[in-house]
């Protein structure tokens, strides 16, 4: 009796209609759109004959006016794989919370980093670096009369001008300020690889320092705990501070930072240093 009426069950079942699945509800995924931060644009350059790419960020803190003019401050190692995203990102918080003044940022894309960041050099081992070096008066000669007077153009800008680099960007901002100090109002060097060319540039700068002095820049040197870059910066800042004996020379060593880590921390101290906002501004 039990087995008929199994077998009743398994043939009722089997003869039953199968129900429809039900659909599976499915949601079309917005389209993603490009996460916008700042301006890019490219510029043909003769002095050093190729097209350069430059991105532009402006932070906007509460209460500022967008089409207020703002001091500049320019970056070699500007690119958006470089060094452009972090330094944007310190621009916009020390403006936000008001401890530094705002600022357009400038930076400048590599193409060949240690042709356009280093002066010439007789030392074999420098000239092992890179096909070609040397660059650094072409390069700043593309700052100055080509990049500079189309920031100006595209831009609401004061005459206030900064420069940024750290490593061998470092070596080209104490170049510049030594061979050039009214090109800049503000230097910052960090961990600046003044070793290049056996050190020649630490060594003539004794020589530079009265038009240095007599400009009066505003100068930041930092250091990470790598001993030869520690050392050779500290003395550049012993010349500095002798030659200009006031608060417009920091020097701000940082043992306990690499080489590789120095720029973000070294930097967030140099721009709450040499531009803190005005007290107007803090309210």
């Amino acid at each position: 009796m039990r087995l008929i009426v199994l077998s009743l069950l398994l043939s009722a079942v089997s003869t039953a209609p199968l129900m429809a699945a039900e659909p599976v509800p499915t949601t079309q995924a917005a389209p993603a759109t490009p996460l916008v931060i700042g301006e890019t644009f490219t510029l043909e350059s003769k002095a050093l004959g190729e097209t350069r790419r430059i991105n532009v960020y402006r932070p906007q803190p509460w209460g500022l006016d967008p089409k207020a003019p703002l001091p500049v401050l320019y970056m070699p190692d500007g690119g958006i794989g470089e060094d452009f995203l972090h330094v944007a990102g310190l621009v916009q918080v020390l403006a936000g919370n008001f401890s530094m003044r705002p600022f357009l940022l400038v930076g400048i894309e590599n193409t060949e980093r240690r042709r356009d960041m280093t002066g010439p050099s007789s030392d074999p081992q420098d000239q092992k670096i890179a096909p070609r070096i040397g660059g650094s008066a072409a390069y700043r000669a593309f700052l100055r009369d080509e990049l500079m007077p189309q920031v100006r153009q595209r831009y609401p800008t004061t005459d206030e001008r900064a420069l940024i680099g750290e490593s061998l960007a470092g070596l080209f901002v104490v170049e510049t300020l030594l061979q050039e100090p009214t090109l800049f109002s503000s230097y910052i060097a960090l961990d600046p690889s003044l070793w290049w060319n056996k050190g020649a540039l630490l060594a003539a700068a004794p020589k530079r320092l009265p038009a240095v002095a007599k400009v009066q820049p505003r100068v930041f040197l930092a250091s990470s705990g790598q001993p030869e870059l520690a050392q050779s910066a500290a003395q550049l800042a012993a010349l500095l501070q002798q030659a200009s004996p006031s608060p417009l020379v920091k020097y701000q060593p940082l043992p306990e930072e690499t080489h590789a880590t120095i720029y973000h921390p070294a930097a967030l101290q140099a721009l709450r240093t040499l531009f803190p906002a005005l007290a107007s501004e803090q309210l």
